[in-house]
């Protein structure tokens, strides 16, 4: 957490040290792993490195070698390292049938779709300059057309989903509405009546849920001191109404798709960088503003912290469930790290490859009242609680064909001690 000097000036940009969980293997990532944030030129957070490194890995055609891997194998399941995997999730749930995959009381087997790609990627966001200059036409098509690609470099594998509601079952003496659950797995399961009426006005969803989150927090973690949500997204993809995204009024919009790629929303370096920048910044908040200086939160973030996603149904859930992964299956698999490149910030998020023992959870029929929540980064490295959980969404196969597509709310937070 030191300055640095970039261009031969030095720059007051927060650059993280990298802190891997003990007995973890370096991260895929650029760098070496080093956050953006120390190539910053004048205050642009590493954007404009960033970006000329994301033109360059296109260049260099390693993506489309792996697409081309899957184009050009025989039809049937592709044989990976990992295991066979699948194209389609129709080919996969044929697999796991043909099989008699076994699911334990309240669980299901089915699909997930995970990354095959071991490199580091890269989104650029549509509010990203690149997309409005003429003067990148060319180099935006060229990153169109990557990320017209990037789904073609993930397959779909068989797992195991188990009844979070049960983990008492599999940890004999844990519950899964415990702060212990979250400091051994990662996930956790939490109850609110919610007073909030109006999930699609975001004004409200601030206002109210915000609030009562911030409380549940508080309430569910012991020696937690303070508690901030700073956005959230709204999932319903049946939702007929304006769907437009507003950042500059804090409204996310609601989102018509489900996330169905295994990844994580922070990691080693964004968990330190997101904190901070909304600590000293109030970059992207859309809850409570805070205003800390740079020593002020340096001191709030040497003690412990936490980023906690915490996701509530407005109605049962009966299709595209949320699914989650427990820390203690996958604390020694290294992450591959996606960066997100905005015009002041380069986001990293995660990525993972397929392994049979991953540890998967779901709620089945979460109710109204059972808010799901999953960590997404933990500061304690010493390797005595989780770090994180990965997750995503899926098709259960075993709804009726009429079942309702999810209908949630998730909001993103961090956590102090």
């Amino acid at each position: 957490m030191a300055e640095v000097v970039a261009d031969s000036a030095p720059t007051k940009a927060f650059v993280p040290t990298l802190e891997t969980t003990a007995g973890q293997p370096p991260p895929i990532a650029a760098n070496g792993g080093l956050s953006y944030m120390s190539f910053d030129r004048g205050g642009d957070a590493g954007t404009a490195v960033a970006l000329d490194h994301a033109l360059e890995l296109i260049k260099n055609g390693e993506g489309q070698k792996v697409v081309d891997m899957i184009d050009n194998a025989p039809p049937g399941p592709v044989e990976t390292k990992w295991g066979p995997g699948f194209r389609t999730y129709d080919e996969c749930l044929d697999f796991i049938r043909a099989s008699n995959m076994e699911a334990p009381e309240g669980g299901v087997a089915l699909p997930l779709r995970y990354s095959v790609h071991e490199q580091q990627s890269y989104s650029i966001v549509r509010s990203n300059a690149l997309w409005h200059d003429p003067n990148w036409a060319e180099e935006a098509e060229m990153v169109n057309e990557d990320e017209r690609q990037q789904g073609r470099r993930n397959l779909y594998f068989p797992q195991v989903l188990r009844d979070a509601r049960r983990i008492g079952e599999y940890y004999p003496g844990l519950s899964p509405d415990s702060p212990e659950s979250m400091d051994r797995l990662g996930v956790s399961l939490a109850h609110l009546e919610s007073k909030c009426q109006n999930f699609y006005d975001h004004r409200e969803v601030e206002r109210v849920f915000y609030a009562e989150i911030e409380k549940l927090l508080l309430e569910f973690f012991p020696g937690a001191t303070d508690a901030l949500v700073y956005n959230h997204d709204v999932f319903d993809k049946d939702y007929a109404g304006d769907r437009t995204e507003n950042q500059a009024d804090k409204n996310p919009g609601v989102n018509g798709g489900y996330a169905h790629l295994v990844h994580n929303d922070l990691n080693d370096n964004s968990g330190r960088v997101r904190c901070r920048e909304l600590l000293t910044k109030n970059l992207r908040n859309f809850g409570r503003q805070v205003n800390y200086t740079g020593a002020e939160a340096d001191a709030k973030m040497s003690k412990r912290f936490m980023s906690i996603n915490l996701a509530k149904p407005m109605e049962t859930v009966e299709q595209f469930p949320f699914v989650l992964c427990a820390w203690p299956s996958f604390a020694d698999q290294p992450y591959i790290t996606n960066y997100r490149i905005y015009d002041d910030r380069v986001g990293e998020t995660t990525r993972f490859t397929y392994r049979p023992d991953h540890e998967w959870y779901w709620f089945p029929q979460q109710t109204s009242t059972e808010v799901s929540m999953l960590k997404c980064y933990d500061s304690v490295t010493d390797g005595s609680v989780s770090r994180w959980s990965f997750h995503s969404a899926c098709i259960d196969p075993t709804a009726p064909e009429d079942a309702r597509c999810r209908k949630n709310v998730v909001v993103r937070s961090f956590v102090f001690f």
